[in-house]
Formats: structure tokens, sequence, C-alpha cells
């Protein structure tokens, strides 16, 4: 099992994955699912990956050799090329469906399960910051300000967090700050989602510095958040009054 979660606030984008894969309780192993696309000094395009590892594979290399021109006289199609994150995002939709087509041909009647979401998010020249959610289908849709978030995988546990604390004002580190508390809810309750952690930053001013961080099992601001969180939360329980009903 895997958990991603992307955020989009007004202030920037957040995408933050795990690296837990598993195939039975006693093969569990780490697998890198947020992936760049394309970055140049015109975009920068960054994917998270949940499901089957071998249908992501194939999508992202059917995506860097570039998927077949509609017309014969035009280069390969590729995320590079792409004019607007829409187009992008239906790029990459066509891509795994492909790569879910093909590869659920030969596992079929397996009993393997073929699905793969994914997160798409970044922006292409001086188009705005864009966060998509890519369902295995290849369809898609865009998160926007009153849902400014995206989950993929183990996303139960978490999103209560997400619902009701992040929102389309909160700044970047506030929308960090809510994304690692949303994860470290759902390690809490489902050890298939675990350290180290994958996460990209990307401001909406274009001049602020992208942050790429690699959050491991010693990362000593995400244990401090994580005993503060539990430690707040039960002297937050002990302030709310019992039920006046268990008096009787």
């Amino acid at each position: 099992m895997t958990y991603c979660v992307g955020m989009r606030p007004k202030s920037g984008l957040v995408i933050i994955a795990d690296t837990r894969t598993n195939a039975g309780i006693d093969n569990i192993s780490t697998y890198n699912k947020l992936h760049t696309l394309a970055e140049d000094r015109d975009r920068l395009i960054i994917c998270a990956s949940a499901g089957s590892l071998s249908v992501t594979q194939s999508m992202l290399s059917m995506l860097a050799e570039g998927l077949e021109p509609k017309n014969t006289d035009e280069p390969r199609r590729t995320v590079a090329n792409m004019p607007t994150m829409f187009r992008a995002a239906q790029l990459v939709g066509e891509a795994l469906s492909d790569a879910r087509r093909d590869i659920g041909k030969a596992l079929h009647g397996s009993g393997i399960n073929a699905d793969v979401s994914l997160l798409l998010g970044g922006r292409i020249g001086d188009g705005p910051l864009m966060l998509y959610l890519v369902y295995s289908e290849g369809n898609f849709i865009e998160c926007q300000r009153d849902s400014p978030f995206g989950q993929i995988g183990e996303l139960k546990y978490g999103k209560p967090i997400l619902d009701r604390a992040l929102q389309w004002e909160s700044p970047l580190d506030e929308a960090v700050k809510v994304g690692l508390i949303s994860f470290d809810s759902t390690m809490r309750s489902n050890l298939s989602v675990g350290r180290p952690l994958d996460m990209i930053v990307i401001p909406q001013d274009r001049n602020a510095p992208v942050i790429r961080r690699r959050i491991a099992e010693d990362d000593a601001y995400f244990n401090e958040l994580s005993a503060n969180w539990g430690r707040l939360m039960n002297e937050s329980r002990q302030q709310i009054a019992d039920p006046p009903f268990m008096k009787g």
C-alpha cells in the first residue's frame, strides 16, 4: 500500500509521497513514487503514483520515449512539448490508460491488480500552478479552490486532517505541516505506509526556490511534529467536557 498527498493552496503546490511497497507481509521494500516528468526553465512537472509498480514503470517509460504523434509529420508527444498543464494531464492520462491496458491483458486471470492512480502537478511557462488527480482509466479532475488537495492510496486516515486544517488561504509552511500530520496519522493506523517520505514544495512566487526533501526515519522535525501532535491531541481531549449522561 502507499499514501500520497498533493496540496494546492493559493501559496503554492506541495506533493508528498511515501516509499513503502509490499508484496506480502514478508516482502516489504522501498520504491520512489515521486517522479519528475519534466524540468527546465520553462516547466516543472511532478507526478506521484500509487498502485501497480509495473504499470507505473511502463507509463513512465512511454512518457520518456514519447507517445505516437497524432499526425505523421509531427514529433512524438512528450510532457516536455505540451503547451499547457491541461494538455500534459491529457498525455499522462493517455499513457497510463495504454500501460494499464497492455499489462492488464498479461495479468488477466492472475488476480493481480493493474490499477494505478496519480497526482500530477506543476506549471508550464506563464501558466498557473495546477494539481490533477488522474485515475487508472486516464480521466482526471483538477483540484480547485473549494477542495485544494488530492490523495491517492491509503487516504482514509489522513483525510480528516486535511478536511479540517487545509484551506485555500493556507500559507505554504502551514500546508507542509498539515500534510506531514496527515502522513503521521496514516502511518499510526497503517503499517504499510512508512518513511522515507519524498516531498517537493513549489512556491507560487516564481522567484522563490523549489524545496525538495527526503524525510527519513531520523528526521528531527518530523519526529518532533509526531510527538507534539500526539501530546496536543491528548491535551485537547482532556479539555472537552465528559458526556453528562454518563454521570447518572
